[in-house]
């Protein structure tokens, strides 16, 4: 337990310390500290100085102990502080920049804030402050992959112009399995969600069988129509092409988006699709699943119905998955497709000149 100091006064402080509380001409910071010394020197607690001073209890301590160990002179002056951090020079500034764009630190594959003050010599806070003025982030990393299919221009036209400008009196479907789709245990519970502690899950699990889901999402309303098979061959996909068939209305033409999986071009596919002239098959370019619109339904199932799944069986997995659809079909929503094909073009001619470049280089 703290003790506080105790305050002997000889006459002359006190009657200096008397002055100080006294008079017109001090400070109120003096006299408030001088008032707190001499009722210290009376044998007051810190606390009962506080209540009779109206000042907070921590402060009544701090200038009783100063007294305690300077005197007089320790309660007139305030303690230097220190003043504004320097701020670096432009020089050094660019340095940060340049090592981070240009060079890679020692034994790693970028920089932190302390391998790049070590390196440069300055505090990892000066480093942060400079990365973020200037838009850096190494820690970060973003995928990317351009398509190096030869008709990707037609190919991209063709499929944007069914999201921006659909055919009249038809229905435009985006179609995609999510294959291998893992029914998954884990080898413990895990913890609940309280105040003050988030859910836990082991890391370890086991794998109880798997499935895959075959989904057409409608572009125009935002509904799935969607089955889970044990299997992604050409029979299944003409099983669930079937399905869409039975679910359309039989005067509609209807136009499916899909990958190039070789599945979707199979002999008996395309026999298939001789027999039914109402579809029409439109396949992205190679490289280029992003431009699949269900893509992002899959993205909304993984993270709200199957990631923090615990599943015991394929049963549990596939209900999971087909609760999910008809949760989303009792309120579909389309995702609004934005971007033109020239504004893409663009941007892909950019990313090919940009990797060029650094082949070149």
């Amino acid at each position: 337990m703290r003790v506080a100091p105790t305050i002997e006064l000889t006459r002359k402080e006190r009657a200096k310390l008397e002055t100080i509380r006294r008079g017109r001409s001090s400070a109120l910071r003096a006299k408030e500290r001088a008032a707190i010394v001499l009722l210290a020197a009376d044998g007051l607690k810190n606390q009962e100085i506080a209540a009779r001073l109206g000042q907070d209890k921590m402060k009544v301590g701090r200038w009783r102990s100063r007294y305690a160990q300077g005197g007089l002179e320790a309660i007139l002056k305030d303690k230097t502080r220190p003043g504004r951090i320097r701020p670096l020079a432009q020089a050094v500034k660019s340095h940060i920049v340049k090592l981070t764009l240009k060079e890679k630190p020692p034994g790693a594959t970028q920089w932190s804030r302390t391998s790049m003050a070590k390196k440069v010599g300055v505090s990892p806070s000066s480093v942060g402050r400079v990365w973020a003025a200037n838009g850096l982030k190494p820690h970060r990393l973003k995928g990317f992959k351009l398509s190096n299919d030869k008709r990707f221009e037609e190919k991209l036209e063709d499929i944007v112009g069914l999201y921006l400008n659909p055919p009249e009196h038809a229905l435009v479907f985006s179609c995609d399995e999510k294959s291998q789709i893992q029914a998954l245990d884990r080898t413990q519970p895990g913890l609940p969600r309280k105040k003050g502690r988030c859910q836990t899950l082991t890391h370890d699990y086991k794998r109880n069988g798997t499935t895959s889901l075959f989904a057409a999402m409608n572009t125009a309303n935002g509904q799935i129509i969607g089955t889970c098979m044990k299997k992604h061959r050409h029979q299944e996909w003409i099983r669930f092409l079937n399905r869409i068939r039975k679910e359309t209305p039989k005067g509609k033409e209807i136009h499916l988006i899909c990958d190039n999986y070789a599945t979707h071009k199979h002999a008996k596919v395309k026999a298939w699709q001789k027999r039914h002239p109402r579809f029409h098959f439109h396949f992205t370019p190679t490289s280029a699943s992003w431009l699949n619109m269900v893509e992002r339904f899959f993205r909304d199932l993984t993270v709200n119905s199957i990631r923090r799944g615990v599943f015991r069986s394929v049963e549990e997995l596939t209900q999971a998955i087909e609760e999910h659809i008809a949760l989303h079909n009792e309120a579909p929503k389309p995702f609004v497709w934005t971007a033109t094909a020239s504004d893409i073009l663009e941007k892909v001619k950019r990313g090919r000149a940009k990797l060029l470049n650094m082949q070149s280089a």
